[in-house]
């Protein structure tokens, strides 16, 4: 089964005094890259979570983001006010010696100097963390389920250009005996333009096929169509595996790069610039591949 690398999920936890949301993305790349946006509260628990990603998720560029929205105000703040009194102090101080007026609204400017509001340590509740593991879950299975959908999408268009590549081999068959023939007459019609010129009519037929046979192309058609097959097998698979798609469309890149240097016949060379196209287009999408 093909599975994308591009995918989406997301997911809820509900708890008495906080609303968390769970979003997952992930995108192409050649191995497992997690970036995280989450609290500080929940760091301690990433490498953890790390680990659960790169499992199931195996490969792609996975953007995790963990969202809190405070429901009820479940932490104190409170005023240090011995620190407002120095600050409040050495304001006073520093405009008489500037000689300039003290702030109109002090509370205004005092609360908002650093470490005079307070608020109390929250630490990590387990069971808090439970529900964040379960919504990860959910968040996980619903970007493996997209994956999916978008791996079948990318099944079809490979599929398709397997077949159209397959269909420009079989078009190539009826040029290749005419450029033989070609050939030979070029050959021949070359010689007989010679005056006074005698060689040995057996080593000319021997060289003449040597030459002939370097044009032939059916071992790289049979190689070709094997890969073809190997490469519908491997989409057929029960496990998705871009790596190994990409590996057979390279070999399938040599053996229509070797056609089309021994094509020697424009409408074949034509046909190999169509199959060269079709194999870009797979080795796009298979860069799409999980």
């Amino acid at each position: 089964m093909v599975h994308s690398m591009t995918g989406y999920g997301k997911a809820v936890a509900e708890l008495p005094h906080k609303k968390l949301t769970i979003e997952i993305k992930s995108l192409n790349s050649k191995q497992f890259d997690l970036f995280t946006r989450i609290p500080v509260i929940y760091r301690e628990k990433e490498i953890g979570l790390r680990n659960y990603l790169s499992k199931k998720l195996e490969r792609g560029k996975i953007d995790l983001s963990i969202t809190v929205e405070r429901i009820s105000k479940d932490l104190s703040s409170t005023i240090d006010h011995t620190l407002l009194k120095q600050y409040h102090q050495e304001i006073t101080t520093l405009a008489g010696e500037l000689q300039i007026g003290v702030p109109q609204d002090w509370f205004q400017i005092l609360l908002r100097m650093p470490d005079v509001m307070k608020q109390d340590v929250e630490e990590l509740d387990e069971t808090e963390w439970l529900a964040i593991e379960e919504a990860v879950e959910k968040a996980v299975d619903e970007l493996i389920r997209f994956r999916a959908q978008e791996g079948e999408m990318l099944k079809n268009l490979l599929t398709e250009k397997v077949t159209n590549i397959r269909q420009l081999l079989q078009e190539i068959e009826p040029y290749e005996n005419e450029r033989i023939e070609k050939v030979k007459s070029r050959i021949y019609d070359g010689l007989a333009t010679l005056e006074n010129k005698e060689y040995d009519v057996n080593r000319f037929e021997q060289e003449l096929i040597y030459y002939i046979e370097k044009l032939d192309v059916n071992e790289e058609k049979a190689r070709l169509i094997n890969h073809l097959d190997y490469f519908i097998e491997t989409l057929e698979g029960q496990k998705s595996q871009g790596k190994k798609l990409g590996f057979i469309a390279q070999e399938m890149g040599r053996e229509i790069n070797t056609l089309g240097s021994k094509s020697n016949h424009s409408d074949m060379q034509r046909i190999v610039v169509r199959m060269k196209d079709e194999l870009e287009q797979i080795k796009e999408q298979i860069l799409n591949v999980l």
